[in-house]
């Protein structure tokens, strides 16, 4: 392990020399040996003043450290994209619940629609709509306690119809006995089935339903 260590950082430093002659037309060790043939070569009994030297290569190490920690923060934010990474991949297969508003209904099966409540309620109404914002079903619910609760989708439309297999939106609202607003966040539930990592945070996938990596709370088995 500290070989990888000392190995990233002798890299690091490598490429650091590289951008600053790059940049600067030469780095720490350029002007090293710009100093010393400058010594070899002055008038012993005229020596030239070093004053001005020095502190260009004081200003050029400090240009040099810059660059050593740019170059390391790169390295460390890599390490974790890579762990970001990791841990997207390591969810496939297994059950998660996630801050989500969506419902996939299955064609001839119930679904529920899951949400948390900030604390306990008198009335839970969950309203499912179609990708046009059309209102598909209305539930209600009654009383329920704070925490995690959910009801259960038939997959019929307010009119009785049977509506279309496929991905829902889903809006829930609930009050207290006294007609006050309880915070209620809806949430999604299942097993993880596949990862997109082409944008800058993972994408799971909880069958059709979307979910950002960060938007996940809990992971079973």
């Amino acid at each position: 392990m500290i070989t990888n260590v000392n190995s990233a950082t002798t890299t690091n430093t490598s490429a650091a020399d590289a951008s600053m002659k790059q940049t600067a037309g030469l780095n720490k060790d350029d002007f090293l040996k710009l100093f010393i043939t400058q010594l070899q070569n002055q008038d012993p009994l005229n020596p030239q003043d070093s004053t001005q030297f020095l502190s260009q290569l004081a200003q050029l190490t400090q240009v040099e450290q810059a660059y050593n920690t740019n170059s390391n923060l790169s390295n460390l934010l890599s390490q974790g994209n890579n762990s970001t990474t990791l841990a997207a991949v390591s969810l496939v297969g297994k059950s998660v619940e996630a801050n989500g508003t969506q419902v996939n209904l299955t064609a001839g099966s119930p679904t529920a629609v899951n949400y948390y409540l900030a604390s306990s309620a008198a009335n839970v109404s969950v309203s499912i709509t179609d990708s046009t914002g059309a209102v598909v079903k209305t539930l209600t619910g009654g009383s329920t306690a704070a925490g995690k609760g959910s009801v259960s989708w038939d997959g019929t439309t307010n009119g009785g119809a049977t509506a279309a297999a496929g991905v829902y939106n889903v809006a829930v609202t609930a009050t207290d006995a006294a007609g006050n607003n309880i915070t209620a966040t809806p949430f999604v539930k299942g097993s993880v089935n596949s990862v997109d990592m082409t944008g800058t945070v993972p994408t799971v996938y909880v069958g059709p339903i979307a979910v950002s990596l960060t938007d996940v709370t809990s992971v079973g088995g």
